[in-house]
């Protein structure tokens, strides 16, 4: 087995993949915290709008912009390599598109024509793929900005974090498609000289949604006109940040058949895209009690005390047959323990992630520094 050190010390980016319930963000708290820990500027960004993430660090609520942790709470000891900080943030897919049509628009009469379109309201979070673009687009915020060594990355469940994956490209498709072009017409040339086609087009589309849910379209496409080199600028950096060398993809699965299933189908879509998979971590395997026990022994014992307990009667009867079930209950987890990390194992060799983590079921839930301190002891060296 190995552990994730390595990737604190050689990633600027890690982005954590994985299925629903298996311990992203856990996980993206543990590797931003020891990267913290090991004298480097780290924040953690999670897109889930639970608040797990805030919660487990210990802050009332957590933002669109990095909040600092108080060092005294990751580091009450004082034993950290000195110069390290920890940062989170939760994103606001909202505010994060209002930034970005600020950032792009000639000047603020456009930005306000903009934020204040009753269609972009309404479309700028719940549009299909927002959430996921704005993820990206928070990433490569923090990276331009500079100032944060390693930037750990919580994402949506897998099948979701494809669309993450896949939001910078899918903008740029947007921009170069021809309906695209076909409703910036309008925008272009005014609806009244718009071509016979365009017209028939919105006048049928208004029958549905109303004539003046048609006119707030028509002048968001008006007021977005000019911007869309700069998102296409924006998405294809993005993706250059993505593919960049000192980003590595996390996957985090359980010994679940299905989330492991799952972590494999994603470490596969990665390698469509020529992107590796840094790390692989199982959270909530089952603990080995002991390297080397032999079971035809621990079974020879559990039947010679099962003997036992037939032959004996009161006290010693009754102790017999408490340790007889202790030997055959130490058989079936040990057994259950070894065939799930021989199935993990070739699973691991199938992903083929450069670090592999196996982190045991914690008798406590995750929601302080002392919970994340049990999973690190197993992720981190």
């Amino acid at each position: 087995m190995t552990v994730l050190d390595g990737l604190l010390r050689d990633h600027h980016v890690l982005v954590c993949c994985g299925t629903g319930g298996v311990g992203k963000t856990t996980t993206a708290a543990v590797l931003a915290l020891g990267a913290a820990r090991a004298g480097r500027d780290a924040v953690v960004v999670t897109i889930d709008p639970a608040k797990r993430l805030a919660d487990t660090l210990g802050v009332e609520e957590l933002g669109n912009v990095a909040h600092e942790i108080d060092r005294a709470r990751w580091d009450p000891r004082g034993t950290a390599v000195p110069g390290g900080r920890l940062s989170a943030l939760m994103l606001d897919t909202r505010t994060t598109f209002d930034a970005l049509v600020n950032r792009y628009a000639s000047g603020p009469e456009q930005a306000e024509r903009i934020l204040e379109n009753r269609f972009y309201r309404n479309i700028a979070g719940a549009l299909s793929g927002t959430q996921e673009y704005m993820a990206m687009e928070k990433l490569y915020e923090l990276h331009e900005e500079g100032g944060h060594d390693v930037i750990v990355v919580d994402t949506p469940p897998t099948r979701h974090a494809l669309d993450f994956l896949d939001a910078p490209a899918r903008l740029t498709r947007l921009l170069d498609n021809r309906i695209f072009r076909f409703l910036m017409v309008p925008a272009r040339t005014g609806l009244r000289v718009a071509g016979v086609a365009v017209q028939a087009f919105f006048r049928a589309v208004g029958k549905v949604v109303g004539s003046e849910a048609i006119e707030d379209i028509v002048a968001f496409f008006r007021a977005f006109e000019g911007m869309e080199q700069g998102f296409r600028e924006r998405a294809t950096s993005v993706t250059a940040l993505l593919a960049d060398p000192a980003t590595g993809f996390v996957l985090v699965t359980s010994p679940r058949h299905d989330a492991v299933e799952e972590a494999r189908f994603f470490a596969e879509r990665l390698r469509a895209s020529q992107l590796a998979v840094a790390g692989l971590v199982v959270n909530r395997v089952h603990p080995h009690f002991g390297e080397g026990l032999d079971l035809d022994v621990l079974r020879e014992r559990a039947a010679q005390l099962a003997a036992r307990a037939d032959d004996e009667i009161g006290n010693t009867r009754a102790v017999a047959a408490r340790l007889a079930a202790r030997y055959e209950n130490l058989v079936d987890y040990t057994s259950l323990a070894r065939t799930e990390r021989q199935q993990l194992d070739d699973a691991a060799r199938r992903i083929g992630a450069a670090a592999v983590a196996f982190v045991p079921s914690l008798p406590h839930d995750v929601v302080d520094f002392a919970a994340l301190d049990a999973v690190a002891t197993h992720l981190l060296a």
